[in-house]
C-alpha cells in the first residue's frame, strides 16, 4: 500500500489508510438494501402481509439518505489525505487554508460518537422492539447482514480520528 505524503510530513499509518477505505464499505450494504427496497426488489419485507410499495416522497428520501450516508462515510478519507490538513485550492473562500486540527478532531469525534449511539440504538430497537415491517426469515437475515456493519462505522471513525490527532499534534 502506498503512503500518501501529507503536508505535515507525517504519513498516516498503513492501518489508518485501510480503515479509511473500510468505512465506506461498511456503509454500502445498508444503502444498497434501501435502494433495493425502493426499486421493488423482493428482499423479504412486507407491511402487514402486503409487499412494500413506497410513495415518491419516501423513495426520494430513502435514496437521498443512502447517498448522503455514503458521502459522509467518504469524508473519513480526509483524516488520511492531504485535504484533511490543507483544504483544496478550488474551494471558494477557504481554499489552501490549513484545517485546524482541533476542529477536525472535534467534528470527527462528535460524528463517531453520534454514529455509535444512532446505530447502537437502531440495532437495539430492531432486536428488542422489532420494526414496522414484517420479514421472512431470509429477509430478516438479509436486513441484519446489511445493517450490522453500520455498528462498526462509529468505532472505526473514532480510531481514525485518534490516529489523525496523534499525527497532527505538535511534536514533543
Amino acid at each position: 500500500m502506498s503512503v500518501t505524503t501529507l503536508p505535515t510530513g507525517r504519513p498516516a499509518p498503513a492501518w489508518a489508510e485501510r480503515v479509511a477505505h473500510l468505512i465506506p464499505l461498511v456503509v454500502l450494504p445498508s444503502g444498497l438494501w434501501r435502494i433495493a427496497l425502493v426499486a421493488g426488489v423482493p428482499i423479504g419485507a412486507s407491511a402487514h402481509g402486503v409487499p412494500v410499495h413506497l410513495g415518491v416522497g419516501e423513495s426520494v428520501y430513502i435514496v437521498a439518505l443512502s447517498l448522503v450516508s455514503e458521502a459522509l462515510a467518504l469524508l473519513a478519507f480526509g483524516l488520511v489525505r492531504p485535504w484533511g490538513e490543507v483544504l483544496p485550492r478550488w474551494l471558494p473562500l477557504l481554499g489552501a487554508r490549513r484545517v485546524p486540527p482541533l476542529f477536525a478532531v472535534t467534528v470527527a469525534t462528535a460524528g463517531a460518537v453520534a454514529l455509535t449511539l444512532i446505530w447502537g440504538y437502531a440495532a437495539w430497537g430492531v432486536v428488542v422492539d422489532g420494526n414496522d415491517l414484517d420479514f421472512s426469515p431470509a429477509g430478516f437475515a438479509l436486513l441484519v447482514a446489511c445493517y450490522l456493519p453500520l455498528l462498526l462505522w462509529g468505532p472505526l471513525l473514532l480510531a481514525l480520528t485518534v490516529a489523525y490527532h496523534h499525527r497532527r499534534r505538535p511534536p514533543a
